[in-house]
């Protein structure tokens, strides 16, 4: 009877200690799940963070809008202009750092010939957001030589120009990393001259 009795609490005991085995086999298994699960979305955001927030983007240079300050434009042998033209000018940051740029000019032409140059002073572009800026620039025909179709295009009331810039600097993120970069800007205009407007601003 006793020897029964024992033979009954090993078999109980051995049963416990197999369900006890497998108890922590399923815990060391639950486990080993989450940590996979935590490690594959570890993973997951930081090629999110990489991809979204780490990926520094150059930012795009502008004209925005130019209004006509005063405009002279005469058919006289040689013909004649002088512009004075206030621009609107945006530098569009869309990192999640902000951008610090440098001095630069940009440079107005007729017909490849430079009529003026306008300053942008250096400032900061927040990050993810636009920095517009107003600057003023005085356009003139002294350069352009008398054999060009100046004449014709003022008979017109129409003067076709264009405008280009390089935009240097740096953006910073998380005051820890920081890349350059340059922005380029080229934009073709008409210039009405009845209306003293310039219109058809197209910028790439």
């Amino acid at each position: 009877m006793e020897e029964q009795s024992y033979q009954q609490r090993k078999t109980e005991m051995e049963s416990a200690a197999e369900v006890s085995k497998e108890l922590k086999r399923k815990k060391r298994m639950k486990l080993l799940v989450y940590a996979l699960a935590f490690a594959i979305f570890q993973t997951i955001v930081i090629l999110v963070f990489s991809l979204t927030v780490m990926r520094i983007k150059t930012p795009k240079f502008r004209v925005l809008s130019i209004t006509i300050e005063d405009l002279q434009a005469v058919t006289t042998n040689p013909p004649y202009f002088n512009i004075k033209l206030n621009t609107q000018v945006a530098v569009k940051n869309t990192n999640f750092g902000h951008f610090k740029f440098q001095n630069t000019t940009i440079s107005f032409d007729y017909g490849g010939v430079g009529v003026g140059d306008a300053l942008v002073a250096r400032g900061r572009s927040k990050a993810r957001s636009t920095k517009k800026m107003n600057v003023d620039v005085e356009l003139n025909s002294n350069n352009i030589p008398n054999n060009s179709s100046l004449q014709s295009e003022i008979e017109s009331g129409f003067l076709a120009l264009t405008c280009h810039s390089k935009l240097s600097g740096k953006v910073q993120l998380m005051k820890l990393i920081k890349k350059k970069k340059s922005a380029k800007m080229r934009c073709a205009m008409l210039v009405n001259l009845l209306t003293k407007a310039v219109q058809d601003i197209k910028c790439q």
